[in-house]
């Protein structure tokens, strides 16, 4: 039955309770940035690049959901031309999606093109239209489940989630949005998309169960996130979709590792009939379902190489290696065993530096460069020239000793990688990255260089940030630099004044005392005498701040030794 498009469309969507498209969202992405702007320019684009690769991987319905988010980061990104394009071609695909016409219209209303989004708005009005017939509503309903289902999927991909407190408070709106979906839905949200529904809900479920688990008296919480996330892992086993079940397995396996930390068994171990299953059958089976697939094998070693168990993740990526050896295809497998390397040779060092076994093997720096080789052949990117970059830093430093050079080529090799590196965006505003060619400059001596690549990276870190390694960095190496400059050393001391102040508005206080408390323990020397050059020249700053790391706190007020008491 036909209907005037001019219905009131606000009325409408009052009774659905729920609103199409993306940008009224309540998300950090459509807000203004918290910090600089450059920093929500590199998270953001980060986010689009990482979805890309599982855009490739996603199935049924779920693929719009990931298309509609590229779009809204393509226009966050100001790249409104691929975000029009994005949401045009859902609209071709799948004619009923209802955030990809409110989100195009949201673009064309942006460009000024006022008949192109009006044309955008009586398309969603006559899409949300509940007609008379059965039929009707029926499709009504089921495109607002699904309208809500892909609302739910932007949640866990939201920009500057810096705390767990910020990143739980996302993921519950996500299952709040999977629960409406499923409320609008029921019956006729087909067997197989909502099987695809349960295994999102429950790899949040999982991931707040990490989150909350850190937590004093989380128990209690923890086991109702636990029993949702297995009954729905529980029911995920049961789809059609070789990719949900081999994953559903995989995180069965994690969960029933978790169950020891729980004062009784969670229920839902009996509940689901995994009572007598061991965890590494589990991930058995999850890996002969996927043994002739790469793209899930990827999937597969990715999360098992994220909860720790980098073995098994490299026998995973070995497995998807023999499917399709063509880095061209797979450089997915050779990528994630390169990193798997490289952090097995850095606990390595780690550990030998605590005096907890030998040296650690340089043949795994060996293998982790033969594979990065392999991608940077056929596919150049940001991320892999600084991954190659790492493990040329690693081969021409002492196994043992960091600040000792063993093999200037390599260094050099890591310079040019990081070169390489910055060609794509947005190598310029990733503090690892001038971290990273700080510390191959300073082990080279050029400590005035290295020193400008720490302050960028110090530049770059995130206001309220407790990872000081930047900081550590520059502090040593202009506290190096006061120790050569001799008899005029004031332009060093004003620069140490002037990034110990911005540290202060970057990091939190005690984060910075604490860096500067260390810096004296450990080169008491140097301190000393820097302390004596600021007292001489009146600069008296510094040295305060330098005292306070290292006298203790006041001791509290002395009780009186016995109390007095009135009678009045």
């Amino acid at each position: 039955m036909e209907t005037d498009n001019s219905e009131d469309l606000e009325s409408l969507i009052e009774d659905m309770q729920y609103i199409p498209g993306h940008f009224h969202l309540e998300l950090n992405l459509n807000c203004d940035p918290v910090g600089p702007v450059n920093l929500r320019f590199r998270d953001t684009y980060l986010k689009q690049e990482s979805l890309q690769t599982e855009l490739e991987a996603e199935v049924g319905y779920l693929q719009y959901a990931v298309r509609n988010l590229l779009g809204l980061l393509a226009f966050h990104l100001e790249q409104l031309d691929r975000a029009e394009e994005i949401f045009r071609s859902i609209c071709k695909e799948d004619p009923g999606n209802l955030n990809a016409w409110a989100n195009l219209g949201f673009v064309y209303d942006t460009q000024g093109r006022e008949v192109d989004a009006e044309e955008c708005v009586d398309k969603v009005s006559y899409l949300m239209r509940m007609n008379s017939g059965d039929d009707s509503q029926e499709e009504t309903r089921l495109r607002a489940a699904r309208c809500l289902a892909e609302q739910a999927c932007v949640y866990p991909y939201d920009v500057e989630l810096d705390s767990d407190e910020n990143l739980r408070e996302r993921l519950m709106s996500a299952l709040s949005l999977y629960n409406k979906a499923l409320h609008y839905g029921g019956h006729l949200i087909p067997t197989e998309e909502k099987r695809s529904w349960y295994f999102k809900m429950a790899t949040i479920y999982v991931r707040l169960d990490q989150i909350i688990k850190t937590e004093e008296d989380s128990e209690y919480s923890r086991l109702f996130l636990y029993n949702k996330g297995l009954r729905l892992l529980k029911e995920t086993l049961e789809s059609e979709t070789k990719q949900h079940k081999a994953l559903a397995w995989c995180y069965i396996g994690i969960l029933l590792e978790r169950k020891d930390e729980f004062s009784s068994i969670p229920m839902s171990i009996h509940d689901c009939g995994f009572s007598a299953s061991d965890p590494l059958s589990c991930y058995g089976t999850a890996m002969d379902l996927s043994s002739d697939n790469t793209m899930i094998l990827n999937r597969l070693a990715k999360i098992i190489f994220l909860v720790g168990k980098h073995e098994m993740a490299t026998g995973i990526c070995n497995m998807a290696l023999n499917v399709l050896p063509d880095p061209e295809l797979n450089w997915q497998a050779y990528c994630t065993r390169a990193k798997i390397n490289v952090i097995l040779y850095v606990n390595e060092l780690e550990n030998a530096k605590l005096g907890i076994g030998g040296a650690p093997d340089r043949q795994k720096l060996v293998e982790a460069r033969k594979d990065l080789d392999r991608v940077l052949t056929v596919r150049p990117c940001l991320r892999t020239h600084l991954e190659m970059a790492q493990v040329y830093y690693y081969m021409g430093v002492d196994a043992l000793q960091e600040s000792l050079m063993v093999d200037e080529s390599s260094i050099n090799h890591a310079l040019v990688s990081l070169s390489n590196a910055l060609q794509f965006k947005p190598g310029d505003i990733l503090p690892d990255l001038h971290v990273l060619r700080g510390r191959c400059l300073l082990i080279k001596g050029e400590e005035q260089n290295a020193a400008e690549c720490f302050k960028q990276a110090m530049e770059l870190e995130r206001p309220g940030s407790t990872d000081t390694t930047t900081l550590h960095c520059l502090l040593l190496t202009l506290l190096n630099l006061f120790m050569q400059q001799g008899s005029d050393p004031s332009s060093i001391i004003t620069q140490l004044e002037t990034w110990v102040n911005k540290a202060e508005e970057r990091y939190p206080q005690d984060t910075v005392k604490s860096e500067l408390r260390a810096l004296y323990r450990t080169h008491t020397e140097e301190v000393t005498e820097l302390s004596k050059t600021l007292i001489r020249t009146g600069r008296l700053g510094l040295v305060k701040r330098l005292l306070e790391t290292v006298v203790p706190k006041k001791l509290a007020e002395r009780r009186p030794l016995a109390r007095s008491f009135s009678l009045t």
